[in-house]
């Protein structure tokens, strides 16, 4: 084995113990994977979720805006946007002050379906408040959305 340069251990341990990228995550990680098996039933992922709820609006909103709410590039959310569009939760038209613009609108099935997500995306969102004890969780999702 070569004598190249190696990071030493206790590197591995303050990324571990002090990572905010890395704790942020693993946070996000385990907060979907709750609201993807509360959600499951409804044929929804907390992703897709999110995408509906972003369309819930009195005008429909370009794929531009869109992506930029959720943080999201327009090829990826082109692509979320498919299953979605197939099962008939939204649509996609060309907007008719820039035709080169795409703006999405929900169905009233989408409709439908988000309003039967709401109940449960609230009561996932008061069991996670529930478990955070002393934490300010206004002042938490403050801070979050600062990091954005």
């Amino acid at each position: 084995m070569s004598n190249r340069m190696s990071v030493p251990f206790t590197t591995t341990l303050e990324v571990r113990d002090t990572c905010l990228c890395l704790h942020l995550q693993r946070a996000a990680r385990a907060v979907a994977r709750r609201f993807d098996d509360r959600l499951r039933p409804l044929g929804l992922t907390n992703g897709q979720f999110s995408l509906l709820m972003s369309l819930n609006r009195p005008e429909p909103p370009t794929i531009g805006g869109v992506a930029t709410l959720l943080a999201m590039d327009r090829t990826t959310l082109t692509a979320a946007l498919k299953p979605l569009e197939r099962r008939g939760l939204l649509r996609v038209a060309i907007d008719p002050e820039d035709r080169r613009s795409r703006r999405l609108a929900l169905t009233p099935a989408g409709r439908t379906l988000l309003a039967a997500a709401v109940p449960i995306w609230r009561q996932e969102h008061a069991s996670i408040d529930a478990n955070m004890t002393g934490t300010d969780m206004n002042r938490f999702r403050s801070e979050l959305r600062s990091l954005s």
